[in-house]
Formats: structure tokens, C-alpha cells, sequence
């Protein structure tokens, strides 16, 4: 069964960059597609940045375009959340899930296709 465990959270003021990891184990992550998700105080969990499984097809969160990019990396069986030009707004838990799923751009950010999970990590963007 895959298990993962975030790590990289932390305390960046606005602007700043930071990078998240999801480290994989007791399965490839090459089968699997993987979505970091957030979920700010108050607010309902919503998807963030998805890579598709065999493929570089990523799909992003309008409010992380342009900001954010996701990376696999086989070898090191992690997935990374690069985060750039941080912002107050962008402060939550994050969480990486996977799927041996294809989901298409209607439906990445559909917490239901995802199995496993992780436990988290906090990011918070404040000066």
C-alpha cells in the first residue's frame, strides 16, 4: 500500500519561494497520479497543482498559475510542489494525494478519486 509524508513547510513572507516534498513508499509512484491539495483555516480543502501519471500533463489552480509547478521524481520516488512569489493568501496545510487514476481536466481536484494521502504540511506566508 503507498504511503506518503510531506515535509518542506514552513514560516516565508510574501514573495518568498518554498519547496514541498511528498516522499513515497511501498509503491512506484510512476503508476500513480498525484495532487497537492490545501486547505486554509476555515475554508474547504481544494485542489492545487496535478501531474498525470506516464505523462508530464499538469493541471493548476487558477490562483497558483504561473506561481506553482509540480515534478516527479522516479528515482528519488517523490513528488515536489515548487512554490514561488508566495503569498499571504497561499498560507495552509498542504497535502499530496495519489491515485492510479487519469482524470481529466473536469475532474483532478476531486478529493474522492485520491487513496492515499498524507498527513500534511503547514505553510504560512506572513511577515
Amino acid at each position: 500500500q503507498l504511503q506518503l509524508v510531506e515535509s518542506g513547510g514552513g514560516l516565508v513572507q510574501p514573495g518568498g519561494s518554498l519547496r514541498l516534498s511528498c516522499a513515497a513508499s511501498g509503491a512506484s509512484l510512476e503508476s500513480y497520479s498525484v495532487t497537492w491539495f490545501r486547505q486554509a483555516p476555515g475554508k474547504e480543502r481544494e485542489g492545487v497543482v496535478f501531474l498525470r501519471r506516464r505523462s508530464h500533463i499538469t493541471f493548476a489552480a487558477n490562483s497558483v498559475k504561473g506561481r506553482f509547478t509540480i515534478r516527479k521524481d522516479i528515482g528519488q520516488n517523490t513528488v515536489f510542489l515548487k512554490m514561488n512569489n508566495l503569498k499571504p493568501e497561499d498560507t495552509a496545510v498542504y497535502y499530496c494525494a495519489a491515485g492510479q487514476i487519469s482524470p481529466i481536466a473536469s475532474s483532478w481536484y476531486n478529493a474522492e478519486l485520491y487513496n492515499s494521502w498524507g498527513q500534511g504540511t503547514l505553510v504560512n506566508v506572513s511577515s
